[in-house]
Order: structure tokens, then C-alpha cells, then sequence
């Protein structure tokens, strides 16, 4: 259980380290006007997103494997928080998909201060779960 347990959390910090480093290549491309930086952001963009996404799944194959080893944890109530959270994570997830696709189609309707604030959401996700997962308050 503690290999499996190992690798839920090394899949969540390469998936966080996505979801907090794709919005701030967000913020320096939507300030970006030249052909050359549009290009190369894209690539960077298309890129972290694969690997953000592989840590997302990673994520939820390790998790459900240790509800698998642990299935009295789902009853608890931390752990129904912790699942709805992680469920929105995963939609916001998909969202960033979206961004990406806008800014390679040269469609960005965002500004760079509306992804300075989005960048934000996932740091607040990630306080959430770690207080539910160590105090397990309910």
C-alpha cells in the first residue's frame, strides 16, 4: 500500500506543477505579439498540457487503486470533500485544454490579468485537500 500510496502523491505534484505553471504561460502569451513568441508558447503550452494531463491520470489510477487497498475510506466524509474536489480540479483541468486550443487558433479572447487570478485556483484546491487529507475533519 505505501508503493501505491508513494506514487498517488508523486503523480499529484507533476500534475499540480502543471496546473500551476500552464496559466503563467498563459499570462506571458496573452502580452505576446510576435509571430515567433505565439509559436514557441504554443509549443510549450501543447507540451505541459500532455505532461500535466499524464500526471492527472496518474493521479486517479493510483487513487482509485488505494480505495481499491483502503475501501473503508469510502465512507468517510474527508474523503468525499477530497473526491469533489478533485472532480473539479479535473473539470478546471479540461478547461486549460480549452485555453490551449484558443491561443494555437489565435482566438484568445482572455487577458493576462484574467489568468493571473485563474492561476490561482489551483493553489486553493491543493490547500483544501491536503487539510482534508491530514486533519480529515469530518
Amino acid at each position: 500500500m505505501l508503493w501505491v500510496k508513494a506514487f498517488h502523491i508523486v503523480f499529484v505534484v507533476s500534475w499540480f506543477a502543471g496546473l500551476f505553471y500552464l496559466p503563467r504561460l498563459f499570462v506571458y502569451h496573452a502580452d505576446t505579439r510576435d509571430a515567433a513568441g505565439h509559436e514557441r508558447f504554443c509549443v510549450m503550452e501543447r507540451r505541459l498540457y500532455g505532461i500535466t494531463t499524464i500526471g492527472m491520470l496518474g493521479t486517479w489510477i493510483f487513487g482509485i487503486w488505494l480505495l481499491l487497498l483502503i475501501p473503508q475510506w469510502l465512507s468517510a466524509g474527508w474523503l468525499h470533500a477530497k473526491l469533489a474536489l478533485v472532480v473539479g480540479l479535473s473539470g478546471y483541468h479540461g478547461w486549460l485544454k480549452t485555453r490551449v486550443r484558443a491561443f494555437a487558433e489565435q482566438r484568445n479572447d482572455k487577458s493576462a490579468r484574467f489568468y493571473r487570478i485563474v492561476n490561482e485556483v489551483p493553489a486553493l484546491v491543493l490547500v483544501a485537500i491536503v487539510i482534508l487529507v491530514v486533519v480529515k475533519p469530518f
